[in-house]
């Protein structure tokens, strides 16, 4: 994932969580309208993101291959 993923994925998720504290929820169906919602914020600044840059957000990078790819440190002795 890239430091631009990581903060869309933030977004979703906090925008998500004071939705829901205003809106207060009942159950399960209430919970999936809310949680979409937050996605759709966080998919709204996802596109214009990549409309002002030309460049896709979404990496097929993973936490594991990134730090795969990283240059090893030596280590001091």
């Amino acid at each position: 994932m890239t430091n631009l993923e990581l903060v869309l994925n933030m977004l979703a998720e906090a925008t998500t969580s004071e939705i829901s504290k205003e809106k207060k929820p009942k159950n399960i169906d209430e919970n999936k309208v809310i949680a979409r919602q937050g996605g759709t914020i966080a998919g709204n600044a996802r596109k214009e993101i990549e409309s002002k840059t030309g460049k896709k957000i979404v990496s097929t990078l993973n936490a594991k291959r990134m730090v795969e790819a990283k240059p090893k440190k030596k280590k001091l002795k």
